[in-house]
């Protein structure tokens, strides 16, 4: 029995010892295999999806290079197209980064039983190696570089339409900075990405685009003399200075906008031919009650030319809507298309007779004596004005001097003036054969009712019913209608309005 005992507990014993050592055989094992998983990879691993289990660092870096061959970059450009580059052609190799390393560094190697479960790994980036000659030529040989697929960048400019200046905006283009490709392509492919995209930073940009301050300055001018109409203040009439016209008037050369003068010149021109009324034949209607055409004198409006030119152009240069008056060197006496008006002195030097007129009313009308026609001393004819008035005076000439009351001189040196030398008789056909220096002689009581009611710049309108010819320097000076210069036989002695 104690023999039996014995031998259980020797077998026992046995059996204990075989255990520990199958577990010290087992622990030994699992140590050398944990050993081994301190430079390979747990089974099962994968890294970028190539399978590097049991792989040390070099053989893991080799696999996961194995690809590069297939390597392709994807380059989109800013419209959305796709343009290659092939790894085949730049000689793409693979140039480990410490990826790999870093993945196999954080293994711990006691834990490979668990990988067998739950398989390690994950992606790394394909840092790669090329050729610099190969990948430039690759760049160079991309769709996108090829000239028959490039759009030049055009700048903004400004235009003139059918309906006024304009902004033509800019033209992006297509035509890509090379080198900023180039290096974007590089970065792309040392990082081993699979794709890059391009931005505009990418392309070459017009010089101005529509925001640009040369371009806003420039249209904001041309805005600015456009927005300065001008309408003119003339009775009877309309005439306004529209955007139209103005436009006509600028030069707009790259961002310098500038008037043309010669423009500004004619329009001004165009003002005075249309409104002056100097020496304009009139058809004026007696008091005789029928109508002569009479012209000639020194009355009615004159646009002054000059100073309308620069005040245009300082109110273009001002840029705002302006209502004024044209700039006139002479005034008529009353505005409108009668620039006559109803205050007047009528003379009909064939019926030898004189009214004066005042808003209307006849306020004195008398027989008179005019300038002696036999001696070339015919009085000037025309529309004239009140020059001034005196009283007393003295009327010199060349063979006499006069004392009178009155004078009112309308035509150079020739005016109405009282003739106390006449003996009251007046009218008829006393200037044929004794008639004046060319003055309108009235009676005294007359030229005192005239003299104390008419006003400087009274129209005078004085005519012949038949034709005449007058040679007298005071109707050459006076712009008389009937003037002729005896010099000149061909001239019929009627003067052009001063346009």
């Amino acid at each position: 029995m104690a023999r039996r005992k014995r031998r259980s507990r020797r077998k026992y014993k046995a059996v204990i010892i075989s255990v520990i050592l199958s577990l010290t055989a087992l622990v030994g094992i699992y140590v050398v295999i944990s050993f081994y998983f301190d430079d390979h990879f747990f089974f099962r691993t994968k890294i970028n999806g190539w399978r590097v289990g049991g792989m040390d660092l070099a053989e893991a870096e080799e696999k996961v290079g194995d690809g590069v061959e297939d390597y392709l970059l994807t380059v989109f450009d800013r419209d959305g197209g796709k343009h290659h580059v092939y790894g085949v052609d730049i000689e793409c190799s693979y140039v480990p980064d410490g990826s790999v390393k870093r993945l196999l560094d954080r293994q711990n190697p006691i834990q490979w039983v668990g990988a067998f479960f739950n398989p390690q790994g994950g992606d790394v980036p394909i840092t790669m190696d090329y050729k610099e000659e190969l990948i430039a030529q690759a760049v160079k040989d991309m769709d996108c570089f090829q000239e028959e697929n490039i759009t030049e960048p055009e700048s903004a400019r400004i235009e003139l339409g059918d309906d006024g200046y304009y902004i033509e905006p800019e033209v992006p283009g297509s035509r890509l900075d090379f080198e900023s490709v180039l290096a974007k392509v590089k970065q792309a492919v040392s990082e081993g990405a699979s794709s890059v995209q391009l931005t505009d930073e990418d392309y070459l940009s017009p010089e101005y685009t529509s925001e640009s301050d040369e371009i806003v300055a420039t249209m904001e001018r041309i805005n600015g003399y456009e927005n300065a109409v001008i309408s003119y203040e003339i009775k009877d009439y309309e005439e306004t200075l529209g955007k139209e016209q103005i436009r006509d008037f600028l030069v707009v050369d790259g961002f310098d906008v500038s008037l043309q003068e010669d423009k500004i010149t004619d329009y001004v021109q165009m003002l005075a031919s249309k409104y002056n009324t100097y020496a304009d034949v009139r058809s004026f209607k007696t008091s005789s009650n029928d109508t002569v055409e009479i012209g000639g004198g020194d009355y009615g409006w004159i646009v002054d030319k000059p100073g309308e030119a620069e005040q245009l152009k300082a109110d273009l240069e001002a840029g705002e809507p302006v209502s004024r008056e044209p700039v006139y060197s002479q005034r008529a006496f009353v505005e409108g298309k009668d620039d006559i008006g109803n205050t007047y002195v009528e003379i009909d030097y064939t019926k030898q007779h004189m009214w004066y007129y005042e808003n209307g009313e006849l306020v004195v009308e008398s027989d008179v004596v005019t300038g002696n026609i036999n001696r070339n001393n015919g009085s000037p004819d025309g529309v004239f004005k009140i020059v001034y008035k005196d009283s007393p005076a003295v009327l010199k000439g060349e063979d006499y001097e006069s004392d009178v009351t009155y004078f009112m001189p309308f035509a150079y040196n020739v005016g109405i003036h009282d003739a106390s030398w006449r003996g009251g008789k007046f009218g008829g056909e006393i200037y044929k054969s004794s008639g004046s220096h060319g003055c309108i002689n009235a009676p005294l009581e007359v030229a005192d009712t005239i003299y104390k009611n008419i006003e400087v710049g009274t129209p005078v309108v004085a005519y012949y019913r038949e034709p005449v010819e007058l040679t007298a320097e005071n109707a050459k000076i006076s712009n008389a209608y009937s003037y002729k210069d005896p010099e000149n036989e061909e001239e019929d002695g009627q003067q052009e309005p001063i346009p």
